[in-house]
């Protein structure tokens, strides 16, 4: 049968992996695909790279823009990255009749609605399991494995480089500058990892899963985010001692009233599965209301695991490669006409419990007014820490756990605690997720 050709768009870590994934195991996915599926070009800046990776067995060109215009091609895999000129080709791709499997998640979440849209104007397909969680089947599963749920909520360590580094602060007890820096020297870390530590790349990817779970546009600008870099070590050892771990979690959750679409340090127990997910691995657990939790574990970055699903998503295009645009899984699970514009609720008007550590000067009558405070604003406390100040020390460290609240709540009453004259600095605030 007429093999199915590819134009591979960058030959860097994934499209090498790709490459040789794809070489390597061709007879096996010929058999999965129902027809063999070649790289038939490879478009890179650094031709030397790419007749270093390929060993010159298929085309080499430094222009992309050919390949996606190329009427040879079937299938376009976009692994460039960025909203620059992978967007341009990506919609050139699809101009051109192509179909476009792709890793980039900053670029569906910032553009996906228009990348979406002119696909299913022109009958193509746009796949992304590589976008999200490396290679962890997590698109595939919301799509299509759990298409009998209706989803209620999604939580998941989707950023390996954080999680390296909250497990090592956990493990080692070392402050957060320091593990980063052992980080960037393992290269779990860019030299530059803003997008990592401050939280983006967790939301690009929450952005995506949200869509797909509840049926909904992408909506990255309304993503609440909060990355690890002011995270203490002193307050995952308090955690440690209530029973719960420090992960950076993105979260989407469905409420009556909207959406709640957030990314930020959350404790967990100590006793649910995804809370022992340690080192760069990945993990998304998933809420369905026939189903219950699901909970999905893997690598989320790396050559080979995100070649995985690069590879899966070719097979998936080659399969429907023939099949009535209108039959074909649908991008966002959903049907085009189907999909809705729900409200993504502030943050300020999310539910969750809360840990909370303040810094206090030890005297009587510090813990009445904090408490009554607490009740002003109906937050109850489930569990408190009240440490004994060290030898010759006047202050002292009181961390509470609350029970589920509105956070504008915790907003005001933290507001009228750092007006206390016995406190010193501020009030320390993370959510806490019971995952039930």
């Amino acid at each position: 049968m007429k093999p199915i050709k590819v134009g591979l768009l960058g030959i860097g870590t994934v499209g090498g992996g790709t490459y040789a994934v794809l070489e390597r195991n061709a007879d096996e996915i010929a058999r999965r695909a129902g027809r063999p599926i070649l790289i038939d070009v490879v478009a890179d800046t650094n031709l030397d790279l790419a007749k270093k990776v390929t060993g010159g067995r298929c085309r080499l060109t430094g222009d992309a823009f050919a390949v996606v215009s190329d009427p040879d091609i079937d299938i376009v895999v976009e692994l460039i990255g960025g909203c620059g000129v992978a967007r341009e080709l990506m919609l050139k791709a699809i101009e051109h009749g192509k179909h476009v499997v792709t890793a980039n998640k900053a670029l569906l979440a910032n553009h996906g609605n228009a990348i979406f849209a002119a696909a299913q104007q022109r009958g193509v397909t746009v796949a992304f399991e590589a976008a999200v969680a490396g290679g962890i089947p997590i698109i595939k599963a919301l799509r299509e494995g759990l298409t009998a749920n209706r989803i209620e909520w999604i939580v998941g360590i989707i950023n390996g480089t954080t999680n390296f580094i909250l497990s090592e602060m956990r493990g080692k007890g070392l402050p957060f500058a320091e593990v980063l820096a052992e980080a960037q020297r393992l290269g779990y870390a860019e030299a530059d990892p803003t997008f990592d530590i401050e939280g983006i790349d967790a939301a690009h990817k929450v952005t995506i899963m949200s869509a797909i779970a509840f049926g909904n546009s992408m909506k990255f600008s309304d993503v609440y985010i909060e990355g690890i870099s002011q995270l203490d070590s002193a307050d995952i050892k308090y955690a440690e001692q209530f029973g719960y771990r420090i992960k950076l979690l993105g979260i989407t959750r469905r409420r009556p009233e909207g959406i709640e679409l957030r990314v930020h340090p959350t404790l967990i127990p100590a006793k649910r599965l995804i809370a022992n997910v340690e080192g760069a691995m990945n993990a998304v657990l998933v809420k369905g209301d026939a189903v219950g939790a699901t909970l999905y574990y893997g690598k989320g970055a790396g050559a080979e695991p995100t070649a995985s699903a690069v590879i899966a998503d070719l097979v998936d295009v080659a399969r429907v490669l023939t099949a009535d645009p209108e039959h074909r899984v649908p991008h966002l699970a959903f049907q085009p006409d189907a999909i809705v514009e729900l409200p993504i609720l502030p943050i300020s008007e999310i539910i969750s419990s809360y840990y909370l550590r303040m810094r206090v000067e030890d005297r009587p009558g510090v813990l009445a007014d904090i408490t009554r405070i607490l009740a002003d604003h109906r937050i109850s406390i489930e569990a408190m820490i009240q440490r004994e100040p060290d030898e010759g020390e006047e202050q002292t460290d009181i961390i509470m756990l609350t029970h589920q609240t509105r956070e504008k709540n915790v907003d005001d009453a933290i507001a009228r605690i750092e007006k206390l004259p016995v406190i010193t600095g501020g009030v320390t605030r993370i959510r806490l997720e019971g995952l039930l």
